[in-house]
Parts: C-alpha cells; structure tokens; sequence
C-alpha cells in the first residue's frame, strides 16, 4: 500500500488460475482498453459486442481528453447515433462498460488541471505518454501511464521506481507489435522486452492492452498472451495485466461511490486497514 492509502499490488500470477481467463468480470476476467467513436472508428457498443465475443468481460473506454476536451466531453454514439448509454450495452452484450479518460496534453499545468477535473468523473485515468511521463508516475491520483515509450518517450529506472511507490500502472501496448511489419516490429518487441526487465526488477505494477482505435484491433485474450510470450512474459503475468483494468475499476468505484469518505474509511461500516 502506498503512503497515501492507495493500494498498488504487482500483477503476480494468480496460484489458482489456469490460465483460462476469458469470462465473467465477477472470477477478475480479462478487460480490453479501447478507443471509441468519435475519437476510434467502432461505437462501444461495436466495441463491447467484439470483446464480449473474443473473451472480455469489460471494455475501458478511454478516448483522450486535451485541450479542449471535446473526445472526452461527448460521449462515444450507439448505433443509434445518440449518446452511448453504459447501462444499455451492458444489458445488451452482458460485459462491463467503464468510463475513462485518457491525458494527453505537453502543458503539466493543464494536465494537472485535466486530473482534478476527471478523477471524480471516471473510473480510470490514463495519462497519455510521452513528455509527461515523469509527472504521471509522481502523482499517486493517475491510474494508468499509457503507453510510455511512444513518441520517444523515455521510461528508466527512476521513473519505475517511482511508479511503483506510487501506485501508477505502466501500460505494456502490444499493438505496435501486432499492426508494424520489418525492422519497426524488431524495435518494439526490443522497448518492450527493456520495459518488462526494468518493471520486473521494481516489482510494479502493470497493465496490457493493444490500444485498439477499431472493433477490427482487438485481439482475445490468448492471442495476446501468445504475444506477450514473444516479449518475455509468460501467459499467466499477459492475464493479469489484462485484469488488472478490471481490479482498478472495482476498487474506483467503490471510492466514487458515497459510502467512501477515505482509504480504509466508509460511512456507516468499519474496515480493518493494512
């Protein structure tokens, strides 16, 4: 647990999973982090119709917020053409929709301003990496630091370091090793095998996904555990990175919810802190 109450356990195996991990959110199933319409080119309830069918039992809609906020602002549209309503295609699909949002701005200022603004609106919070990526890992309120390398983003022993004392997730993106061909597949199997030592020596904390922008990207659960053998890790550590966006989720929106007043601290219930 962190110094401020946050709890940030490393993605170890699970001694009782087999491996087979497609299925119920309710057993820690596997959760897809996804790019919705406006921003992608799929709806969620395309989205979540596609994981639901590949093994997923949720989808993190995490389009960007920036400057003017506007991907985040509206929400992704059904097929109908209105507002996607969660509620809907959960009933639909029978998989979890989680609002989210995803950073991406140069300006620590804004962002700093963006972070307070969504912290209480969504259940996850990305921070899009890149030039930030040292400002994300110190605030312990980021959820996720996506993608960290890309745009010649830099991730060292410092920066792990302190993503680890503070609870922020690094996201291992697959995608560049699926969608990129030749000598660029070549570098991002290298940067990727590079983050995976430098997490594994701090113990931190992680999550997977494959960035998908279309219900076209995403890939199940085992094909991405087949790819993150390529990279170095072994099944079992690909699916918990996969549900871990599920166990952030959870513990989110026990902390929006009313009842929840500080870590360790519910109205009208006592819990035993660590």
């Amino acid at each position: 647990m962190t110094d401020d109450g946050r709890d940030a356990p490393p993605n170890h195996p699970d001694p009782d999973a087999d491996g087979t991990d497609e299925g119920s959110a309710a057993a820690g199933g596997p959760y897809a982090a996804v790019h919705a319409r406006p921003e992608g080119d799929a709806t969620v309830a395309r989205m979540a119709l596609t994981a639901a069918e590949s093994g997923y039992a949720g989808v993190v809609v995490r389009n960007h917020g920036d400057a003017d906020a506007t991907p985040a602002e509206e929400p992704p549209e059904d097929p109908g053409g209105g507002a996607y309503a969660p509620d809907r295609v959960i009933d639909a699909y029978d998989i979890d929709v989680v609002p989210a949002v995803e950073i991406r701005t140069d300006d620590r200022g804004q962002a700093g301003t963006l972070l307070s603004r969504y912290r209480d609106e969504r259940a996850i919070v990305c921070v899009h990496g890149g030039s930030l990526n040292r400002w994300a890992v110190e605030d312990p309120r980021v959820d996720v630091l996506a993608h960290p390398t890309r745009g010649g983003g830099d991730l060292n022993h410092v920066l792990v370091k302190a993503a680890a004392r503070n609870g922020v997730r690094l996201e291992f993106d697959l995608s560049r090793v699926l969608r990129r061909t030749g000598g660029k597949r070549v570098q991002a199997v290298r940067g990727l095998r590079k983050q995976r030592e430098i997490v594994a020596h701090y113990d931190a904390p992680f999550v997977v996904s494959v960035d998908p922008a279309s219900h076209l990207e995403l890939r199940s659960p085992r094909d991405l555990r087949a790819v993150g053998e390529v990279v170095g890790f072994d099944p079992e550590q690909v699916a918990a990175g996969l549900r871990e966006w599920g166990r952030l989720t959870a513990r989110n929106r026990e902390r929006l919810g009313e009842d929840f007043i500080a870590p360790g601290v519910h109205r009208g219930r006592y819990e035993e802190v660590d």
